[in-house]
């Protein structure tokens, strides 16, 4: 059997700096934006002709931190509660024995600028430098299969956490998220929402509810040029600290 020796064709810059807090899939989370940079000799206006006609598009891509023969047959499903095992073709798990991942995202906007082509995108579960193989168009009339069962993906994660927290932020992260979006564009509150949406505790975690007396546990995550912090409390989700990843940056 011959081997094919994939190339990458660009390279994404993400929000995401670190595998922590990304989105189990793409489009639940629609303020996570990325831009896909394509590589020489990739970076051809003629390469992408067309596709400004079309509003999503599906991107293959490589998990890069993730290593080959990292594959396990067998995989503890987070939606499970990481109790269960299932067989890794039966799960979208980034340990297999071909580390790609398809995702469908929202194009929002094409770029030229002299030998420069880039893809802006929204809707991303995209780490930051993941090096992509592949685009498509989404095909709405062959891709959309309105009959399709989907065992035990049967609704979306954050949906079936029956001690669902509120997301609460400080009057000072709020303020620092209005002044960020202002000072960049980027949404940043609605992004740090819809991702602690998904809840990016362990799986063993994620349906114990918080005890009263605990003192609160700070978690982390890094977007864009910032690390966010937050804790559970019986309240909710509470966005307690955001700072620039360097300050020179400010």
């Amino acid at each position: 059997m011959a081997l094919i020796h994939l190339k990458p064709i660009g390279i994404i810059h993400s929000c995401f700096k670190q595998k922590f807090g990304i989105p189990r899939q793409s489009r639940l989370a629609p303020a996570a934006t990325a831009e896909l940079v394509l590589l020489p000799p990739y970076n051809r206006a003629e390469a992408i002709k067309g596709l400004e006609q079309f509003s999503h598009i599906w991107i293959t891509f490589i998990f890069h931190q993730i290593q080959s023969d990292d594959w396990l047959p067998t995989i503890r499903p987070p939606r499970l509660g990481g109790k269960q095992r299932l067989g890794v073709f039966a799960t979208r798990s980034t340990h297999r024995p071909n580390p790609l991942g398809l995702s469908a995202v929202k194009l929002e906007e094409i770029c030229v600028q002299d030998s420069e082509v880039y893809l802006k995108l929204s809707g991303v579960d995209f780490l930051d430098k993941t090096p992509v193989v592949d685009i498509k168009p989404y095909l709405p009339y062959a891709d959309v299969i309105t009959d399709a069962t989907y065992g035990y993906a049967d609704q979306p994660l954050d949906e079936q956490c029956p001690n669902k927290l509120q997301i609460l932020f400080t009057a000072d992260t709020q303020q620092f998220c209005a002044d960020y979006q202002k000072q960049t564009g980027r949404v940043l509150g609605s992004l740090i929402q819809q991702i602690l949406a998904q809840d990016p505790r362990p799986a063993y975690l994620r349906n114990k509810p918080v005890p009263e007396s605990e003192q609160p546990r700070y978690h982390g995550i890094s977007l864009w040029d910032l690390n966010i912090r937050w804790y559970y409390s019986t309240a909710g989700i509470v966005v307690d600290d955001i700072q620039f990843v360097n300050t020179d940056n400010v």
